[in-house]
């Protein structure tokens, strides 16, 4: 099983446009075939350091919840947030944000740092196998939407 998977795509709006964009993951959901949203905890209201999201996801039938932690927060360049469970890292998404001379190219990267035993838990709850050929797709897929979205405002 892969580890590390990434995938970036060129946007033509300002990173600041993707940032505002990336950093509502509330609304995560209208860019990613797996997230349905989610909420802040503990009188949060946006994306900050230290700051913990529950995430809403779905596949199919299945639909499981997420805690995650965000690990760094560098407007309008970098958001990292790692998954916990049981009060440990599962894996890190990361988006790095770049500005170009038409835009920005933004890089979204998962990191897998299950054990052996996590990524069958995760297989049992979400119904993927090959988390990081599914995750791949899924980037994609959530990097064209944010394009169709930052492009269109």
């Amino acid at each position: 099983m892969k580890n590390r998977v990434e995938t970036s795509r060129k946007i033509s709006a300002s990173p600041q446009e993707a940032w505002e964009i990336i950093s509502n993951l509330e609304s995560m959901g209208d860019l990613s075939p797996e997230n349905n949203g989610g909420r802040w905890e503990k009188g949060v209201s946006e994306v900050q350091e230290g700051a913990i999201f529950r995430g809403k996801n779905q596949n199919g039938a299945r639909r499981w919840s997420t805690k995650v932690l965000i690990t760094k927060c560098e407007p309008p360049k970098k958001l990292s947030f790692s998954l916990q469970v049981a009060g440990k890292a599962w894996c890190e998404w990361s988006y790095q944000i770049e500005a170009t001379e038409n835009g920005c190219l933004v890089t979204e990267s998962w990191t897998d740092k299950r054990t052996w035993l996590g990524a069958k838990i995760g297989w049992i709850v979400s119904g993927v196998s090959d988390r990081a050929a599914h995750n791949l797709k899924s980037m994609e897929a959530t990097l064209e939407n944010l394009a169709i979205v930052a492009e269109s405002r």
